[in-house]
């Protein structure tokens, strides 16, 4: 029988301490090499384009889901993505959808304008213009207690500001500039905690004093995670476009800040946040989608200079590599809570939609610019 000496099991022991870090450090590493990254993105794209959800292509949902489209064909540029994202604006005519007065039916104009600049016809843009003409020319028609302004819901900071802001820059409308910060200023000071830097999702969950006010399990105020995803997302959307010099890019950037700080505390070991942001212990698992809009939006801080590398770095690292675990072999984005308005356990690791798509191709978007 062979034996090992003392001396033989001391060198395999210290070899081990050299080795392992680093051959570990290269399976966690792999995730972040542009190739995979791009691939992964591309597993993920082709897979939701193959899966298409019974909306309408025009739905909030796939206004979403179009807008990481577009981010992963300028990082991929597969042919495939961009024919895509044509197809889809010349099925629909490029208009938007049913409602004038809706946040959530123009979200998917963010995509046209974007392809426009890209194409230059005008037919592709027109519809657009018309819609938002008629969107800040008349009041919003709120139906209950709770929509009493346009932006009644945080989630539609991420739908309409978007596109409002691409068309003004483009056209040199500032008429949409300035309602867009007009209307963005009434959800902050209607939905935003200045206590707790986050939203409420809507007025409903905003604390009143009274018997209507909803708390979480253990008495923390309710904070849906995707809703402040939407948030963030929103915001990276309007400072890419926004000039250095306009009257209001500091309000956008110092709430961005805000919440950027707020939002990394409250990221769990696993990498991922829960759907409820104040009550993690009441869900078990991470949500895909809250999770990957905040990576998105994280990672554009690091890689624009607004946020300190070394204290958020880490947590992008962390919320990319377990995103890309919930990514099946078939390219399927699991753990994304469905459609809803307030924190849920709907989700498992076979619940997918377009919009957990789109968040996390925009998530890597900007986690394969990391330096």
């Amino acid at each position: 029988m062979k034996t090992f000496s003392i001396k033989n099991v001391l060198l395999l022991a210290i070899i081990s301490v050299f080795l392992l870090p680093s051959v570990y450090g290269q399976r966690e590493d792999c995730v972040f090499k542009k190739k995979n990254i791009k691939s992964v993105m591309l597993k993920t794209a082709k897979w939701q384009l193959n899966h298409p959800t019974e909306h309408d292509p025009r739905h909030w949902t796939n206004g979403a889901f179009y807008a990481g489209i577009y981010a992963a064909w300028e990082t991929t540029k597969d042919k495939t993505l961009y024919k895509a994202m044509m197809d889809m604006g010349e099925k629909v005519n490029w208009t938007p959808y049913r409602r004038w007065y809706h946040a959530d039916d123009i979200a998917i104009c963010q995509t046209y304008i974007d392809l426009y600049k890209k194409e230059k016809k005008e037919k592709m843009i027109l519809p657009t213009i018309d819609r938002l003409q008629l969107y800040i020319s008349k009041p919003y028609p709120g139906k209950v207690k709770f929509d009493i302004i346009k932006y009644w819901w945080c989630d539609a900071l991420f739908m309409a500001p978007p596109t409002l802001v691409k068309l003004g820059i483009l056209t040199g409308n500032k008429e949409l500039l300035e309602a867009n910060d007009n209307y963005f200023k009434e959800c902050y000071d209607l939905l935003y905690n200045k206590e707790e830097h986050l939203f409420a999702r809507d007025l409903r969950f905003v604390i009143k004093g009274d018997e209507e006010d909803k708390w979480e399990a253990n008495g923390k105020k309710v904070f849906w995670s995707r809703g402040n995803g939407w948030v963030m997302g929103g915001l990276v959307r309007i400072l890419k476009e926004l000039p250095q010099n306009y009257e209001f890019r500091p309000f956008y950037e110092n709430l961005y800040k805000e919440m950027a700080n707020r939002i990394v505390g409250l990221q769990h070991d696993d990498g991922l946040w829960r759907t409820s942001l104040l009550d993690p212990d009441s869900y078990e698992k991470g949500e895909s989608s809250g999770s990957a809009f905040f990576c998105y939006a994280l990672a554009w801080g690091i890689n624009n200079g607004l946020l300190d590398k070394k204290t958020f770095l880490p947590a992008v690292r962390k919320s990319w590599k377990a995103l890309v675990s919930n990514v099946n072999d078939e390219g399927r984005l699991g753990w994304v809570q469905q459609v809803d308005e307030k924190p849920n356990k709907n989700l498992d690791k076979d619940s997918w939609h377009a919009y957990g798509t789109g968040a996390f191709l925009l998530a890597g978007s900007e986690v394969i610019k990391l330096k």
